[in-house]
């Protein structure tokens, strides 16, 4: 009888076991960063803003005369993927998530500095929030005018659900359940998670709070959850493109280690000086700053008519040079062929800038037709990289891009177009800019200038 006893108990634990499996937590491989009782494990730094425990959530209220606050965690991490509920109750209150932050002590008179990547919250008109700031460092790696989709997945007042994947050097972003940035970086490795609360600049702003609960993070076994659809890649590999990328149809026009795919404009070979590759980047040479006057512009063996093209490029002081699109080298022109232009310039040191009309020869503008909308902290300067990028949609939509952030759009051949040519200096060209398809174009104007990472797809 207490043999059969026995196997009746096991039998009972068992069906209870597997009728309260769901009740139960299992060890899957997450870990809680937040115990729900206290701030064991995470410490405030950088500025005076509070955080607290109240009913299970942690809570950060914003304080007057306070630079950026962060909640830290004592321990570092490398690849992990982090879950997290995050509620913003007022559009004043940004806020983000460190992701491998790093931290100076001395910084700032020794109050300390916070910088790295941060996945950001941002409740304003702009509504960018789950993408990716480098806080305190190089700015914005992934505004959401690359991906406008995610927009809306940020709900003001309520708990928003933040996925970060951090492993190797890729990091992706989700906002309730919505897929979000995709960055490939490689500056830090490993650093600590960190909750912000963000400075103010109104000091009746003091109080407003921002909360988060359910803070969670996996080191071991990661599996990254597919996107389901095709995001755009800021990918900072040099001339390499991602499984992703590859997938969803993206290719290099430049490959960083000789001159396949392109030739000298109205040339069978590409130039035999002037242009070179080297480390990885794409060279014209400086010479007697004239346009198309020694080595000429090279342009792709290929042609594109709808397309996403993205390059990044470097000029040196006084610079001047251009990405041309629907370059047909039919117009028998002297000097640069012809088409429509991304202007590649420093616009504090070239009189172009000041040259056309209401400054419609800037970087980044459609050059001679529309200025770029840009706000100079999206503009790097001479001597770094820029990354440039231009959508051609095949209903004839076209945007220009300069860092992530849109700064002009236009249709061909709408009439506002049309009245736009009418007035430039391509008015003597009959159907200027309209071709079906054209060459891909890079400007020698007799300045030294760089590009390299040259991708582009093409849109059906």
């Amino acid at each position: 009888m207490k043999y059969t006893r026995n196997i009746l108990a096991v039998l009972i634990t068992s069906a209870v076991l597997v009728s309260c499996a769901g009740e139960q937590k299992v060890d899957d491989g997450w870990k809680d960063l937040f115990n729900g009782n206290d701030l064991s494990g995470w410490k405030t730094v950088a500025g005076t803003a509070t955080f607290e425990v109240v009913d299970g959530t942690i809570v950060g209220s914003a304080v007057a005369d306070s630079p950026n606050t962060f909640l830290i965690t004592e321990e570092t991490y490398g690849d992990f993927i982090l879950e997290l509920d995050l509620k913003i109750e007022h559009s004043s209150s940004n806020s983000g998530v460190m992701a491998r932050g790093q931290f100076d002590p001395a910084a700032r008179d020794g109050n300390g500095l916070v910088y790295g990547y941060q996945i950001e919250a941002d409740p304003s008109e702009r509504a960018w929030s789950g993408g990716l700031y480098d806080e305190a460092r190089r700015g914005w790696l992934y505004p959401l005018d690359l991906n406008p989709a995610a927009k809306t997945a940020f709900k003001m007042g309520e708990f928003n659900h933040y996925r970060i994947e951090a492993i190797g050097d890729e990091i992706k972003t989700w906002v309730n359940g919505q897929p979000v940035a995709y960055v490939v970086d490689d500056m830090d490795k490993t650093g600590f998670i960190g909750l912000q609360v963000h400075s103010i600049r109104n000091a009746e702003d003091a109080g407003r709070k921002t909360t988060f609960k359910n803070v969670k993070i996996q080191t071991e076994n990661l599996e990254s959850m597919a996107f389901d659809k095709d995001i755009f890649v800021v990918n900072n590999r040099l001339n390499s493109l991602t499984d992703y990328e590859k997938e969803n149809g993206w290719k290099l026009l430049f490959n960083g280690q000789n001159s396949e795919g392109w030739r000298g404009a109205y040339k069978e070979t590409f130039p035999e000086s002037g242009w070179s590759v080297k480390d990885g980047e794409l060279n014209i040479a400086a010479s007697d700053g004239r346009e198309s006057a020694n080595a000429g512009d090279i342009v792709t063996t290929e042609q594109f008519s709808a397309f996403d093209l993205a390059f990044e490029f470097k000029l040196t002081e006084g610079a001047n040079s251009g990405v041309k699109y629907f370059v047909t080298l039919s117009e028998g022109n002297k000097g640069s062929a012809i088409g429509l232009e991304y202007q590649v310039l420093d616009d504090d040191n070239h009189p172009d800038a000041k040259m056309g009309r209401d400054g419609n020869r800037t970087m980044a503008s459609l050059y001679d037709l529309i200025k770029a909308d840009k706000n100079a902290r999206f503009i790097k300067p001479v001597g770094e990289w820029n990354k440039g990028r231009v959508v051609v949609t095949p209903d004839n939509n076209v945007a220009h891009y300069l860092n992530g952030v849109k700064v002009v759009e236009y249709v061909r051949g709408s009439q506002e177009y049309l009245d736009l040519v009418a007035i430039s200096k391509y008015e003597k060209w009959d159907n200027f800019g309209e071709a079906e398809e054209g060459h891909i174009l890079l400007q020698d104007h007799g300045d030294d200038v760089s590009f390299k990472n040259i991708k582009i797809k093409t849109l059906n």
